[in-house]
């Protein structure tokens, strides 16, 4: 991640990932500096109590104009919500290290918006087979859009100066 955002250097960085259970979308307000993994990733690895970066700020806030894509999708009729936080697992890890990157200036500073947002299981997949909440691809995908469309208009009104960064 962090090289492809240092080598495309766009203006908007929204990271997905999927978060088994969730119903929705859930745009994520808050990144964590700390890995606590109650299960191991898929390397293997199950970091409990490690921060992401030692000495690193406590937490990040998101550049996502999160109220305006949960209403942007909402209004399309696909369930979405503003999640306090990212958790303690890769997702967070993945938000963490990119707003720190941001923040330290290790990426380009056209990055003007960056976050993260969850996705449900689609209902394929062997959990929402079993009841957990799913939302069919199409949707996902259509909701992806709506957070990207709703993230460049808001970016479009501020460097206009239209409404507050």
């Amino acid at each position: 991640m962090r090289e492809w955002v240092r080598t495309l250097a766009p203006t908007a960085v929204i990271c997905l990932g999927q978060a088994g259970g969730r119903e929705g979308i859930h745009v994520e307000r808050i990144a964590i500096n700390i890995d606590d993994a109650r299960i191991p990733d898929n390397a293997g690895a199950q970091p409990v109590d490690t921060p992401i970066v030692p000495g690193g700020p406590a937490a990040y806030w998101s550049t996502l104009p999160l109220k305006e894509i949960v209403a942007q999708l909402e209004s399309r009729g696909i369930a979405a919500t503003v999640s306090q936080t990212a958790g303690t697992f890769v997702c967070n890890h993945v938000f963490y290290a990119l707003m720190h990157d941001l923040a330290q200036g290790s990426a380009p500073h056209r990055v003007r918006s960056a976050g993260f947002v969850h996705v449900p299981w689609l209902p394929e997949q062997p959990s929402a087979e079993r009841g957990q909440p799913s939302l069919p691809l199409a949707t996902q995908i259509a909701a992806v859009e709506q957070v990207i469309l709703a993230t460049v208009a808001r970016r479009g009104q501020v460097e206009a100066g239209r409404a507050e960064p």
